[in-house]
């Protein structure tokens, strides 16, 4: 959970620059202006991210805790098995949203719905055999601890 705060973290930064050339390249003065387009080209940024960084089988944080993206078998995952990783894993957040757009529900309560279903998505994990989450059973894909090789020491 560590490692997710963190990659929130750093996606803040990539967010930050991609919705500012966004705002710059559509000459967009007010936030609400092509909010959809914004929105639109904010999840194919951070796809284009995951997907290169799973494909390659660590994103930043990840390499902070030593975390790596595998198949099944302990090989690096392919693009496109990372694209479906990327896919599934809006399950995170999709099904709150859904519900909160297609009832109008308040932004207070949309925030206690996508933070309860992270919390039941999150403690699922705890059913599967492997104690994996869902998105990445789905995609056949699985988080590995990932020691890096002892650096060779020259004298």
């Amino acid at each position: 959970m560590a490692c997710w705060l963190y990659e929130g973290l750093l996606m803040f930064g990539v967010m930050f620059i991609a919705d500012y050339l966004f705002s710059t390249l559509t000459q967009t003065r007010n936030a609400m202006d092509n909010r959809h387009g914004q929105q639109a080209f904010l999840f194919l940024v951070f796809g284009i991210y995951f997907v290169w960084f799973w494909a390659h089988g660590q994103t930043l944080a990840m390499k902070t805790w030593n975390i790596r993206v595998t198949d099944l078998h302990g090989n690096n995952i392919s693009q496109r098995r990372a694209l479906l990783r990327y896919s599934l894993s809006w399950l995170w957040f999709l099904p709150p949203l859904a519900v909160s757009w297609l009832f109008r529900v308040d932004v207070k309560e949309a925030l206690v719905l996508v933070g309860g279903w992270i919390a039941v998505w999150a403690i699922l994990s705890r059913f599967h055999a492997r104690g994996q989450f869902w998105h990445d059973a789905l995609a056949g894909t699985r988080l590995v601890t990932f020691q890096h090789p002892p650096a060779e020491r020259t004298s």
